[in-house]
């Protein structure tokens, strides 16, 4: 009994002394987190060492890394940064181990491709993200439309853009769209056309606000640039046929080339200036507008209306 009592006190010393020290090295590590920043701190790059370490929840490991670069993306995006270098190897970690996590190449594919700070300008690495996730899942036909999205708005290789649509088109239960989006940037019918067909797409198949948003803006955008061309095309008629350039949009509505005054997609009149030029009352709620820019106007840096909070 004497001998199993002092066994008992020496297994209890050396469980207290491992508890403590089990305490103290959280608190060391705690210390160190609260020190380092986002981008101090340190990840596995190798997805094959990661498999080993997984013990066969590669799943679920793939899921904290795809997490993990939200969170990554989601607060340099909030503080507008000019470079996201953590992002491509978050996002390769996380689809080598998982090729099925569908959500993480697009939604890390919408990250990569846009310029900064709305993503981190690297196309190229977006389309290299989507085509493996379409060697891996080649039956998923949105996979080909993000990938033909980006090369048509993206890099603006139209003839690229109608190859990939025509071969989603093909994939068994593949959205109609894509078939004419593929013959449209093939014919190159008009840039305008095609890229309201993507972006209308867009918004009609994503319940991701951010994305929503951006949709609509640059459905706007693409809107003004149209009225902004076919205004000052109506008003070179008009300038012609009277020898003088109009005064205000009245003299055109009175004159019969204009059925009323022309409103911007807010609601909002166009300006008509005394040199002819269309321009926006208000340029800096339409984001990514080429036209109807007064001379010398630079856009403020977008921002997303949506709330967004700190990601941690």
């Amino acid at each position: 009994m004497r001998a199993h009592s002092q066994v008992s006190k020496i297994a209890t010393v050396v469980l207290l002394v491992s508890l403590a020290g089990a305490v103290a090295t959280l608190f060391a590590l705690d210390r160190v987190r609260q020190r380092a920043t986002l981008e101090e701190v340190l990840y596995i790059r190798s997805p094959k060492m990661l498999k080993r370490m997984s013990l066969g929840y590669t799943g679920l490991l793939a899921d904290i890394y795809w997490t993990r670069a939200v969170q990554y993306f989601g607060y340099r995006h909030y503080h507008a940064a000019s470079d996201y270098v953590l992002l491509p190897p978050l996002l390769n970690i996380t689809t080598e181990l998982d090729p099925k996590l569908l959500v993480a190449y697009r939604f890390g594919a919408n990250f990569l491709a846009p310029k900064p700070p709305e993503g981190a300008g690297a196309p190229d690495q977006a389309i290299a993200l989507l085509e493996h996730g379409i060697q891996h899942n080649s039956d998923n036909w949105k996979l080909y439309y993000d990938l033909g999205f980006v090369y048509y708005l993206e890099l603006k290789d139209y003839g690229k853009a109608a190859e990939i649509f025509a071969r989603g088109s093909k994939v068994p239960k593949a959205h109609p769209f894509l078939g004419v989006l593929a013959a449209q940037a093939a014919q190159h019918a008009g840039e305008v056309q095609t890229a309201r067909l993507l972006w209308e797409m867009t918004l009609t198949t994503t319940k991701d606000e951010l994305v929503r948003e951006n949709a609509t803006d640059h459905l706007s955008a693409l809107r003004v640039d149209e009225d902004v061309m076919q205004l000052e095309k109506i008003i070179a008629v008009y300038t012609q046929s009277s020898g003088r350039l109009p005064s205000h949009f009245h003299e055109l509505v009175a004159a019969g080339y204009l059925y009323r005054i022309p409103l911007d997609p807010d609601g909002t009149p166009y300006q008509l200036t005394a040199d002819g030029r269309v321009e926006l009352r208000n340029p800096d709620d339409f984001p990514f507008v080429d036209k109807g820019l007064p001379p010398g106007y630079r856009a403020p840096q977008y921002k997303s209306r949506i709330k967004k909070e700190t990601a941690p």
